[in-house]
């Protein structure tokens, strides 16, 4: 079955004929820009064209809600870059709930959290304040060519603590005390220092980190 029959079928089961069913094709075929592939059989697709193709029929009689799981489960990071921009566009025109264990993906496009353990519903909150409850929230994360002084870093005022890399040489995470404020600190340092660091970035929080102590934490 190639594309366009596929989605000519779905649309005739959700009961769409005629002129009307010629328009909800073409506003769903163009939505997910599917004209390259419209005449090539489902099953030689690839996994993004046939997440694509999944997304059209889904959105063919303009739903209030749109389920997804795991969307970009598969893609390359190109393609998961896209499918994040095309679900962002999606939340204009419909309320868009995302299944996934890969919580830190989706910090650049949900704004509620709901995190279910066990059956049952153990957290219901705003996203970002889901990212402050991490230790990781407000942490810097920086990378050098030598390594570094972890006391100089230690001893600055608000640090709680520093996690190395092991995986990484010369990689280290600085963690932030709850209300403090350390990267102004850092980049003073590394000034004074005349650190040479190829990465340096502050951390909106952990969400896999506190996803995973959240279900730890629900009881038996």
């Amino acid at each position: 079955m190639s594309v366009k029959t596929f989605l000519e079928l779905i649309a005739a089961i959700r009961g769409f004929h005629g002129a009307e069913k010629r328009a909800r094709l073409g506003q769903s075929v163009a939505r997910l820009e599917l004209f390259p592939v419209l005449n090539a059989p489902l099953d030689a697709l690839s996994i993004d064209w046939k997440r694509k193709v999944a997304i059209a029929q889904a959105i063919l009689h303009g739903p209030p809600l749109l389920l997804l799981d795991e969307p970009t489960e598969g893609l390359a990071p190109d393609q998961k870059q896209t499918f994040r921009a095309l679900i962002q566009s999606l939340t204009q025109e419909m309320t868009v709930i995302i299944a996934s264990r890969h919580c830190d993906e989706l910090s650049e496009l949900c704004t509620r959290a709901l995190v279910i353990a066990d059956g049952r519903l153990v957290a219901d909150t705003p996203l970002p304040d889901l990212q402050r409850s991490s230790r990781h929230f407000q942490a810097v994360t920086l990378a050098a060519e030598t390594p570094l002084d972890l006391l100089a870093l230690a001893v600055l005022p608000g640090v709680a603590g520093i996690e190395e890399h092991r995986r990484a040489p010369g990689t280290v995470t600085v963690l932030a005390m709850p209300g403090h404020t350390i990267y102004p600190h850092i980049n003073t340092l590394i000034a004074s220092r005349r650190w040479k660091i190829n990465a340096l970035n502050l951390e909106p929080g952990r969400l896999n980190d506190v996803v995973h102590h959240l279900s730890q934490e629900t009881p038996l």
